[in-house]
């Protein structure tokens, strides 16, 4: 910068600054990009992405949050698409790629109206209204449903499962989701609540996916830590433990003075005397089985295996968390606290080999409010994928279990929303109108891909559906197999209302983001960094490719 000859320098050197309409342009071209790379995955016959890191390891996904997530990002704009992924993941646990690509889609129109020199803020300002009403539309065509229509909930588990590689086993596995997330829902003050969190999931390689089963408790990753204790415990009452079965030493450095072999002999019996004692209180208690966070002592693990309990050592603190809700037992952090209602229950506790592994499976609990899913399959990247695909159908589950509201699949939704914002764009009118319409465009992106992914024609598929829903049939979609419309709710092709409702949210957020900014400032990058990367000394950020 210059001002009457005196140069001004007021960036650091070495800060490139793209500004204007360039800025605009390089921002949207890179968060389009994104959503390109997620496109393919989209629905039944998308895609998958075959991610390798930079230690070699390998993915194979269609999970859009787990591809964006993997894919080392450079471009600022892009990272904002990858946090729409995210947030979509995070909150709603599916519809990640239909969020992203509409956000891409939305950018897109954008630029055709900047460049018909619309000010970003008025696009902006129209995709809020949008929004809004696109929400208002969600609402209107939602369809009730009974939170323990467990028949409902599998198909919408199944239609969230179908894209996966694990779809000759969806049905298996969607029936589990349904009934993980069933035994844990919890009705408060009239509402459904199921904690997402109440499933665990623990991969074990090996067997096929229809081996995957679900246990009404829990399944600790852990081995009973001594030999000779009971490996398996029926009408188990279970302690939990949160302190150590172990001698503790003193928080500062002490040393002992012995003089005499005798005062040795003494000092043992004590150590041992204690440890026999923490026992003593673990078996007056009444327990059978003791679930220990913290260590235990060698000798304490011979005392316990002599009284006939069995124990486990070193266990994760959700895991007692989820134990405790599992079998009805109490946490205790002192040993003085042991008393015969502070147990849990279970029908039985025994050790089991998978593989290489030996687990400890706490079965037959009577109500239990956290249970455990163990996915088996023939390789590390099937269990990795069956896992993912078991993450959305639970979210997908519990979301209607909680909200008990669903919409129609396969574009159905998508086609509708963009029917009713097209009559809503003529009640506004002027500038804004064109940005609604161009709202309503870019929702239709979603039964497009679906049609590009199944191998059909999108403009015929998208024509088609126009027509049936011009006609007032909302629940008409993308029929993959035939390419025409079809009845979605008979077909069984169904989703939560709150997956559609925040895809369409965080995507026009995102988008309005990024049309709001028409100045890069970019830093140098620090030495180290290109040394790294061994590449030219472009500031991160501004080339337009990841």
């Amino acid at each position: 910068m210059s001002m009457s000859g005196i140069p001004v320098l007021i960036l650091k050197e070495g800060s490139e600054r793209t500004r204007g309409r360039d800025a605009q342009r390089s921002n949207i071209m890179a968060a389009r990009v994104i959503a390109e790379a997620v496109r393919t995955t989209l629905g039944p016959r998308g895609m998958d992405k075959m991610l390798v890191d930079s230690l070699g390891d390998i993915t194979i996904t269609n999970d859009g949050a787990t591809i964006l997530d993997e894919i080392d990002v450079q471009h600022p704009a892009a990272k904002m698409m990858v946090e729409v992924a995210k947030a979509q993941d995070d909150e709603v646990g599916d519809g990640t790629t239909t969020a992203v690509i509409i956000a891409g889609e939305l950018l897109k129109k954008a630029e055709d109206l900047l460049d018909q020199k619309i000010h970003p803020t008025m696009i902006v300002s129209g995709y809020k209204k949008a929004a809004d009403k696109a929400e208002e539309i969600l609402n209107s065509i939602a369809i009730d449903v009974k939170p323990t229509d467990a028949a409902t909930l599998l198909k919408i588990a199944m239609t969230s499962m179908n894209s996966k590689i694990t779809a000759g086993a969806r049905e298996h596995l969607a029936q589990i989701a349904v009934d993980a997330i069933l035994q844990v829902a919890e009705k408060k003050d009239g509402k459904y609540e199921a904690d997402r969190d109440m499933v665990n999931i623990l991969k074990k390689q090996g067997k096929s996916l229809l081996e995957t089963e679900l246990v009404r408790g829990m399944v600790i990753d852990k081995e009973i830590v001594h030999p000779a204790m009971p490996k398996r415990v029926k009408n188990a009452k279970i302690a939990l433990v949160d302190a150590p079965l172990e001698v503790e030493k003193t928080e500062f450095d002490a040393e002992i003075r012995i003089t005499d072999p005798s005062q040795m002999k003494m000092f043992l019996e004590e150590e041992q005397k204690i440890l026999k004692g923490m026992v003593e209180k673990v078996k007056a208690s009444g327990a059978n089985v003791l679930f220990c966070q913290k260590g235990i002592d060698d000798l304490a693990q011979h005392f316990l295996a002599k009284a006939g309990i069995t124990a486990v050592r070193r266990v994760k603190k959700s895991d007692m968390e989820k134990l405790a809700k599992a079998t009805g037992a109490r946490i205790v952090t002192n040993l003085d606290d042991l008393s015969p209602e502070v147990l849990g229950e279970a029908g039985l506790v025994e050790e089991v080999k998978i593989g290489e592994d030996k687990v400890v499976y706490v079965r037959e609990c009577k109500n239990p409010k956290a249970v455990t899913i163990v996915v088996r399959g023939g390789t590390e990247h099937v269990v990795d994928e069956a896992e993912r695909a078991l993450n959305d159908a639970l979210c997908v589950v519990r979301n209607t279990v909680e909200d008990q509201k669903i919409v129609p699949g396969g574009g159905a939704t998508e086609v509708e929303v963009a029917r009713q914002l097209r009559k809503f764009a003529e009640s506004v009118g002027g500038r804004e109108q064109l940005a609604i319409e161009a709202f309503a465009d870019a929702v239709e992106v979603v039964p497009k891909t679906l049609a590009e992914n199944s191998g059909h024609d999108p403009l015929n598929a998208l024509v088609a559906l126009r027509a049936q829903h011009e006609k007032g049939v909302t629940s008409f979609g993308l029929n993959i197999q035939t390419g025409k419309p079809d009845d979605m709710i008979k077909l069984g092709v169904l989703e939560p209302l709150r997956v559609k409702r925040h895809a369409i949210r965080s995507a026009s957020e995102a988008a309005s983001m990024i049309l709001r900014i028409d100045d890069v400032i970019a830093s140098k990058p620090h030495k180290e960094e290109k040394k790294e990367k061994g590449g030219p000394e472009v500031p991160p950020g501004m080339g337009g490719e990841f």
